[in-house]
């Protein structure tokens, strides 16, 4: 095995930490805390400066591409986010991780972590209704079209909202990410 570089061995430690730590509180707390996306959003600003500088481009290492993968990353589940199709953290994550991995590599975990979310969604529900039943896995995980005496039911709370959700979105972007990364690992300068 090749020798690991300075800038491989931080690489892989900072795109390792965030993609497990987001998993993990994904999954346990069903959020993505800032104190764990916004200081990895900063030192990928940092990692950019010191090893790549400004690159050539996007597609090339650098603050171009970095920022160019942040709109992309940022952008896309900025926009779910504002009509209600992930949350918050999910945002922060994806702005987080694209600083590190660059453009091409966010739209590709972009791509794979959705097609991950609906195979893990059909699973689930699967498994929900041969286990509960389509009623009771319908009463589980769909908002309620009018509530008990008749009239439009009030709006959901956040609380209300997250307690349907079927599953987290850190762990599939951590499955894409570490797919795209190995597969890409070759590539990598210093490697």
């Amino acid at each position: 095995m090749p020798e690991l570089s300075l800038q491989l061995v931080v690489y892989l430690a900072c795109v390792g930490a965030l993609t497990v730590s987001t998993a993990v509180c994904d999954i346990r707390l069903k959020k993505i805390p800032n104190k764990i996306t916004l200081p990895i959003f900063g030192a990928g600003v940092l990692y950019q400066l010191l090893f790549n500088q400004f690159g050539e481009g996007i597609g090339k290492p650098g603050l171009i591409d970095a920022t160019a993968a942040f709109a992309a990353g940022f952008g896309m589940m900025w926009v779910l986010w504002m009509i209600g199709g992930g949350g918050g953290g999910d945002v922060k994550l994806m702005g987080a991780l694209s600083v590190w991995i660059g453009f091409k590599p966010t739209c590709m975990v972009l791509v794979l972590s959705t097609i991950f979310v609906i195979l893990g969604t059909v699973g689930v529900m699967a498994f929900s209704v041969l286990t509960h039943g389509l009623f009771r896995t319908k009463e589980v995980y769909l908002a309620g079209g009018q509530s008990p005496n008749g009239l439009p039911p009030a709006a959901e709370t956040a609380v209300q909202r997250q307690s349907r959700r079927v599953m987290g979105y850190a762990p599939p972007v951590a499955l894409a990410t570490w797919i795209i990364v190995l597969a890409k690992l070759p590539k990598f300068p210093g490697f």
